[in-house]
């Protein structure tokens, strides 16, 4: 940090959030200054997986955008300083949100914010590629095909027992993929509130967190995936919507969100929307397969809390089954 940031001044102090379960991430406190480092868990990893180089490219890519991002401040390629490949970034004072029903708020100030997160999504999908540097960020060609073919060789690699929905749900996504739209944008790969921070004060993003599963592909895939959360059962654990009267308590519905999309982003409309959900629900169940693989061996971020993610595998599968049976 010293040889590496322009008025560094330790000591240093560093300390792990509980947060985070494929990258270990920490905050880094000095007398003067607080950043915040990402570096890859130690281990063996699944080839393409925890791709922190990506992480801190798009992100500087992104600096005086629309989107809101954090300053990178250093990437470190040199794995004998921690071990592993990290980077640092500027800490970003705001407010972060687990619960989606906001619970500490009123119907307005839940409004807001969701109205902010509408937002965001449509400015990541309108970022062009070419100014910001970012044409050659994932390959082109059909992002679902792609997609599917990587998840299921992932989901294969990390597989520790056999679940039928999923095994349904492969199959049928594999022979259902659309053809190639056309459309082309930067994804985040893993858009929900919970990787959004808020200012302190305001219904304004301050940043968007969590790019690993960032790319260049199509955009339907991160608002379907903010749909699929919505759909887990509330709590700590589900992080969903699932039950919850949304009209009572000023959360949009599915129909609402999609609509305000479509609106900002000059989409006449989207056909099909459960394929799209079924393919995200197949996407976070093989993450989740990764992580709970990652405790069994003894090298997650957070082993208790991995472990428990890991059991809503056959929860992601089973709704997107339901999505495919509804497409």
């Amino acid at each position: 940090m010293a040889a590496t940031l322009p008025g560094f001044q330790g000591p240093l102090e560093a300390r792990k959030f509980a947060l985070g379960q494929s990258n270990p991430t920490f905050l880094l406190e000095t007398p003067a200054q607080r950043y915040v480092l990402r570096r890859k868990p130690p281990g063996v990893l699944l080839k393409s997986a925890h791709a922190v180089d990506r992480e801190f490219r798009v992100q500087k890519a992104l600096a005086g955008s629309d989107v809101p991002v954090a300053r990178m401040l250093a990437y470190c390629d040199d794995p004998s300083v921690l071990g592993s490949e990290f980077y640092v970034m500027e800490h970003v004072e705001g407010r972060g949100f687990v619960d989606p029903r906001l619970p500490d708020m009123d119907a307005d100030g839940r409004r807001s914010i969701y109205d902010e997160i509408n937002r965001v999504l449509a400015a990541i999908h309108a970022v062009n590629l070419s100014d910001a540097g970012l044409s050659d960020y994932g390959p082109e060609g059909n992002y679902y095909r792609r997609q599917i073919d990587r998840w299921i060789k992932q989901y294969r690699a990390s597989q520790t027992d056999e679940i039928a929905d999923m095994e349904v749900l492969m199959r049928w996504l594999d022979e259902n993929a659309p053809p190639d739209d056309g459309r082309r944008t930067l994804v985040h790969g893993d858009f929900r509130i919970d990787n959004l921070l808020f200012a302190p004060d305001a219904p304004r993003c301050a940043a968007v967190l969590d790019w690993e599963l960032s790319t260049t592909g199509h955009p339907f895939a991160d608002l379907a995936a903010v749909i699929m959360q919505w759909r887990m059962p509330p709590g700590p654990e589900g992080r969903g919507l699932a039950g919850v009267d949304r009209k009572a308590h000023g959360l949009p519905e599915d129909e609402a969100f999609i609509a305000d999309y479509c609106r900002r982003t000059g989409v006449g409309g989207i056909e099909n929307f459960n394929f799209y959900l079924a393919f995200c629900f197949f996407r976070m169940a093989a993450i989740l397969q990764g992580v709970r693989k990652r405790a069994l061996d003894g090298n997650a971020s957070n082993p208790e809390r991995a472990a428990r993610m890991g059991t809503f595998v056959p929860r992601f599968a089973e709704g997107g089954v339901k999505a495919m049976r509804d497409a």
